[in-house]
């Protein structure tokens, strides 16, 4: 009995010690937050916890949240969204321990909010424009698209505030996400890769049309970015040959437009394409006379008639000119004055 009565305070000394450490070090630790600079370290200190703890979550949650969304940009604004959850979630940490109440936070920042809301719209603007970028999926991460400016490039990055592209001559472009949803955005590759180019060919009326419309198509064909046959290309409810055609498409003033469509197998350099099937075309055409096909080119005609008033024409030999410039150039290399250099006299 004796040993079970001296058993409980023995017991209850080791609490009360504790109790009473832990008391002093929350004194102590209020006493330290009255220094001016402990309260903003120790917020830091807990902001840059955060900062590690979020890198670690994303290691842990960056596959299960890929493998979650098919859509890459989507995955990358989650993982933004979680990193940014965790560090609010320390910060907010930080700000109650170092005695900051969260309502008079919450009020400043609405009172804030409100003074400078009209700086703070444009950000909201292009916040507001990246979820809805995310939700109607125009392009994705990886895709070639074309900005109204004309500038290509890829996508490299996707969020809320802006869309990063990298373009076509090594240079990126950082666009707002508003702009992109009031302006227009043409994807190049979204889909299918394939895309289709035109070629307009002035040819002269005395040409063999038919004969040049097949060799402007088999010269195409040969060209190993372009799609040489196979199964018609669905656009829409329409189907369009995949080899290269070619038709008449307009009388010109000096000749027949001719126009090659033809599809080349991705769009990213549709200039050496364009360039390639131009140089087939020129080659084939060229390359043997007995071709009847010939490019035309600008040529006037001048006519004279009764109302044309006066015209003088001297026609003349070939011979006669001949000798007329050879003529001519002795003298010029005589002298100006028609006398050889030296065959002068000087008077005394």
């Amino acid at each position: 009995m004796h040993s079970g009565t001296t058993a409980a305070p023995a017991a209850a000394v080791p609490l009360t010690s504790v109790g009473g450490l832990l008391e002093r070090i929350a004194a102590a630790y209020q006493s330290a937050l009255a220094v001016p600079g402990v309260a903003i370290a120790v917020v830091v200190l807990f902001v840059a916890v955060g900062a590690v703890v979020s890198t670690y979550a994303l290691r842990l949650l960056g596959r299960p949240v890929a493998r979650r969304f098919d859509r890459e940009s989507v995955a990358h604004v989650v993982l933004r969204g979680i990193r940014l959850v965790v560090i609010l979630l320390f910060g907010a940490a930080g700000l109650s321990a170092a005695g900051v109440e969260l309502g008079n936070i919450v009020l400043s920042v609405t009172v804030f909010s409100a003074v400078v809301g009209v700086v703070l719209a444009p950000i909201v603007g292009s916040i507001i424009s990246g979820v809805f970028v995310l939700a109607d999926q125009p392009f994705e991460i990886g895709d070639m698209v074309e900005l109204p400016d004309g500038t290509r490039g890829f996508v490299e990055d996707v969020t809320l505030r802006y869309t990063k592209v990298f373009t076509v001559d090594n240079t990126f472009e950082v666009i707002p996400n508003s702009y992109i949803r009031d302006h227009r955005v043409t994807n190049l590759s979204a889909e299918d890769e394939r895309t289709r180019l035109s070629l307009p060919i002035l040819v002269t009326y005395e040409s063999d049309i038919e004969r040049a419309r097949s060799l402007i198509e088999r010269a195409a064909a040969s060209c190993e970015s372009v799609i040489e046959g196979g199964p018609d290309i669905r656009i829409g409810v329409a189907r369009y040959p995949a080899k290269p055609t070619c038709y008449i498409d307009n009388f010109g003033d000096h000749g027949v437009e001719i126009t090659l469509r033809y599809w080349a197998k991705n769009p990213f350099k549709p200039l050496t394409v364009r360039s390639q099937v131009q140089t087939a075309v020129w080659d084939i055409l060229e390359s043997d006379d007995s071709i009847d096909v010939e490019f035309a080119y600008p040529h006037s005609h001048l006519v004279f008639d009764d109302t044309s008033g006066v015209a003088q024409v001297t026609m003349r030999d070939e011979a006669a000119v001949s000798h007329e410039r050879a003529t001519h150039e002795s003298h010029a290399a005589a002298g100006t004055d028609g006398v050889p250099d030296g065959g002068g006299s000087e008077e005394d």
